[in-house]
């Protein structure tokens, strides 16, 4: 039987133990302060980054793979089993350029690139996390790619996703703010809500005064859209503050039957872009 061998970048926040269970290949980004580069979640752990972010005089800066290195990985993966086909899940083409990266690389094999399928997730963190997850379950399963990919979309399509962020400051100095610069300049403890729209983009959902009400406003939103739903599938990401993600779990589980629960750090390159104190829920369907 020929295997479906699902690739992603450290973009996802995919928890280790699910990585190393469903033998995910994760291509790391380079996060750099300074001119200190570090490989994402291999050289500089979660705790260590936000740890170490409010100190730094500078905001780091990131970067995607190479198409070489992209390249690399395809071409190590086809000589080790020759008749794989590769699904390659990144995050969204409209945050990074990580998406293309990979789609030079599929070009740059020519005729050994026609097994692999590069997919745009439209989406960040585990809010495309968990597809890849999926797809390896899937393959796991010995599910082929197209039956895969198929799986997949469905769940992108149903996905429901918010996010929490201390601030602006860092989407903005990052220039990933997308359409939620109208909430720039707003009153001392103004705590936008945020989401990723069907482009990929991110936009402003709405702005609460407080962290508490933000909270409660975010399971309000999450109740409006999954209305008749009982049973939800949830992740929560967090800037290494499990308690948080716990927390807001609780919450959650007061209104929705949970099934799959996931507890994940945001990971170094996406935390450089929305600093310490964001809590991410990502939302699919049981």
């Amino acid at each position: 039987m020929n295997r479906t061998i699902i690739v992603t970048d450290s973009t996802s926040d995919i928890p280790l133990a699910m990585v190393e269970a469903y033998g995910i290949k994760v291509v790391p980004l380079t996060l750099m302060f300074g001119e200190e580069a570090f490989r994402d979640n291999l050289d500089m752990t979660p705790e260590q980054f936000y740890e170490r972010l409010p100190r730094s005089p500078q905001l780091p800066t990131t970067s995607q793979p190479s198409p070489i290195e992209y390249m690399d990985v395809y071409r190590n993966i086809l000589e080790q089993n020759p008749e794989c086909s590769i699904l390659s899940f990144h995050i969204s083409s409209g945050l990074s350029g990580t998406y293309q990266s990979a789609v030079l690389a599929k070009s740059m094999l020519e005729e050994a690139g026609e097994g692999i399928t590069v997919v745009d997730s439209l989406s960040a963190s585990y809010g495309f996390g968990f597809m890849v997850v999926q797809a390896a379950r899937l393959s796991a399963e010995g599910k082929g790619p197209q039956e895969i990919l198929e799986s997949v979309e469905r769940l992108r399509q149903s996905r429901k996703l918010y996010f929490l962020v201390d601030t602006l400051e860092y989407l903005q100095k990052g220039g990933r703010i997308g359409k939620a610069s109208a909430f720039l300049g707003t009153l001392l403890n103004i705590k936008p809500i945020l989401s990723i729209d069907a482009e990929g983009i991110i936009y402003a959902v709405e702005k609460v005064r407080g962290r508490k009400k933000a909270v409660a406003r975010m399971i309000e939103l999450f109740k409006s859209e999954l209305q008749g739903v009982d049973k939800i599938n949830v992740a929560v990401g967090h800037t290494a503050e499990p308690a948080s993600g716990e927390e807001f779990l609780n919450e959650l589980a007061g209104h929705f039957t949970l099934e799959e629960k996931v507890l994940t750090n945001v990971g170094p390159v996406v935390g450089s872009h929305v600093g310490n104190g964001t809590l991410a829920v990502f939302i699919w369907p049981a």
